[in-house]
């Protein structure tokens, strides 16, 4: 009898080592560590105004798919691809660093370098040359008129929602979506339904869904391009578009786990774009636009706040 004990115990231990239990961690996105698309701004660190520097070039390329910078590339427009740091990239930085609470100082510093090198949302900062994140300070007084707060959250241009009689939304799961993701991405619907007059509910037909979501690789048709591992994880569309794409090369989890990003916490942030909410000044709002691996995040009350301004909840 021992030793059958001892040959069951043997052999769960062989199992064991053999096929190890999985993490949380989605089994989709287990690669070979690359280096992260925002890898290059670590060299660029102390540069400033006046200098060329290998690789400027494509720090102009980040502030501009961002909207910090502006150019005409079907015009040839000078210094758009070379490495001189310029009076243009040298104001696109201040912008920046103000958005994000740094110091204006227009050069590459340690902290400008650590917040830029931050994986985040793809959707950009500043659309059509307007910064959304400076233009929401909506002022609230209190009714002694002693004290005020003010709110940091943003809209997209023009403010687009949803019409009153699509309060109701159905929403859907493009083929090729991990059916781990699904719950998490439920379960955000779930927090914002329960903070707002919208209802979520799943369709049974994708094709005919409201908001649809997929995991895309690269370029993938919709005008933005994924970058990789490590650097924008996601994107949404504004009202009425309906479009929500994780990354799919981004390593993926269902709660907090080192070195992944949660799929709830990246919901919750890609759906308040799809409701009509552009990026936050807040960082501890669910729309700042950076996101950490590692943590879980709920709903702030900027973002709370916001959307109940955007549709007169």
């Amino acid at each position: 009898m021992s030793y059958k004990v001892f040959s069951l115990f043997s052999f769960t231990l062989l199992l064991l080592l053999l096929f190890p239990l999985h993490s949380h961690a989605t089994s989709r996105n287990i690669h070979d560590k690359k280096s992260s698309p925002f890898e290059f701004l670590k060299n660029l660190q102390g540069c400033h105004k006046g200098e060329k520097v290998k690789g400027i070039h494509n720090l102009k390329a980040y502030l501009e798919k961002f909207g910090y910078l502006s150019y005409n590339h079907s015009q040839n427009q000078t210094h758009t691809n070379d490495d001189d740091f310029d009076e243009l990239l040298e104001s696109a930085i201040k912008t920046y660093q103000l958005n994000y609470h740094l110091n204006a100082t227009g050069s590459m510093d340690v902290n400008t370098v650590s917040t830029m090198m931050m994986p985040r949302c793809g959707v950009a900062d500043i659309i059509n040359g307007t910064n959304w994140m400076r233009s929401g300070k909506n002022k609230h007084h209190h009714r002694h008129g002693s004290f005020h707060t003010v709110s940091h959250y943003s809209f997209f241009q023009g403010n687009p929602k949803w019409p009153t009689s699509k309060y109701h939304l159905t929403y859907g799961f493009l083929p090729g979506t991990p059916t781990e993701a699904m719950s998490p991405v439920a379960k955000a619907f779930e927090t914002w339904a329960a903070n707002t007059h919208f209802k979520f509910s799943r369709a049974q037909d994708q094709t005919n869904a409201d908001l649809k979501i997929g995991f895309h690789r690269g370029d993938h048709g919709d005008g933005a391009p994924f970058d990789g591992a490590g650097g924008t994880l996601a994107h949404a569309f504004s009202p009425t578009n309906g479009r929500f794409h994780y990354d799919a090369d981004e390593k993926w989890s269902v709660g907090a786990v080192p070195g992944s990003y949660d799929l709830e916490t990246v919901a919750l942030h890609e759906i308040g774009h799809l409701l009509g909410l552009g990026h936050s000044e807040v960082e501890g709002a669910i729309m700042w636009p950076a996101i950490r691996s590692g943590v879980t995040q709920g709903l702030h009350r900027d973002d709370i706040d916001g959307i109940k301004a955007l549709y007169n909840f």
